[in-house]
């Protein structure tokens, strides 16, 4: 090759370097979602595919009765799906008592290490409105620094699958803010005699069940254990602020 060509060659590349440079600064900047994952395309939305907690959009509308813990976490499950994050395994945030042959199970013992975020992830508010919690002891305070800080885990941030709040004390009725967990604030199963928890979650009529309250306002203001049900059924759920909804965490 003789000079002068290797010379436009050379000139060819630079200007086509330049332009190159000059298309990707002047490119729109790519929508991405605090998550760093872009929306599917033709949505303006952020996806929703890094959600690892929500609070169920509706129950089961059977009361009290789940059908146990396999029938809570399958409603998890399918709620995730149908927007977009079933590839994860969901756990719904329910203890269940001790019975003849059966040991208790622990809500905490079975939603994952975290961390957990919402919906939104910061797209609607602060950022830390979507932040659920690093970790199982930031969620129950388990130390004394923890517990004074406190869950962050309200209103704000308890949405459900769809990014929607959860109507809760001064909202317009119906109010939903009473939520299932059958827990102890510290996420672990009662150990008296008593029902907490709609007879491990099969039934309907008798028993009661411990909630806490997603809004974090009345009766102790506890997200997961605030005070305990009239009944088991749809009715009684409904009576007093609920309507059988209850948290779903990502385990993975």
């Amino acid at each position: 090759m003789t000079r002068p060509h290797a010379y436009v060659v050379v000139l060819c590349a630079l200007m086509l370097a330049s332009c190159l440079l000059l298309a990707q600064q002047n490119a729109p900047t790519p929508q991405f979602n605090t998550q760093g994952i872009p929306p599917p395309p033709g949505s303006p939305t952020p996806t929703p595919a890094r959600m690892t907690f929500f609070v169920t959009s509706v129950g089961l509308g059977k009361g009290g009765n789940l059908g146990g813990l396999a029938g809570a976490d399958a409603h998890c499950q399918t709620l995730a799906a149908a927007v977009g994050a079933g590839g994860k395994t969901w756990h719904a945030y329910l203890s269940t008592q001790a019975r003849p042959g059966r040991p208790a199970v622990n809500a905490r013992e079975r939603i994952g290490t975290g961390p957990w975020f919402n919906w939104s992830f910061a797209q609607l508010g602060q950022p830390q409105n979507a932040v659920i919690s690093g970790d199982l002891g930031e969620l129950h305070g388990d130390t004394l620094v923890q517990a004074q800080r406190g869950s962050n885990l309200f209103k704000q941030s308890a949405r459900n699958e769809h990014g929607k709040l959860i109507n809760g004390i001064g909202d317009t009725p119906p109010i939903q803010h009473e939520i299932l967990t059958g827990s102890k604030w510290d996420g672990r199963a009662y150990t008296d005699d008593a029902d907490h928890t709609c007879n491990n979650w099969t039934s309907n009529s008798r028993g009661s069940a411990q909630v806490g309250h997603s809004d974090r306002i009345g009766n102790g203001s506890s997200w997961n254990s605030s005070n305990a049900t009239k009944g088991c059924s749809q009715a009684d759920l409904e009576s007093t602020g609920g309507a059988g909804l209850f948290y779903c965490f990502a385990i993975n």
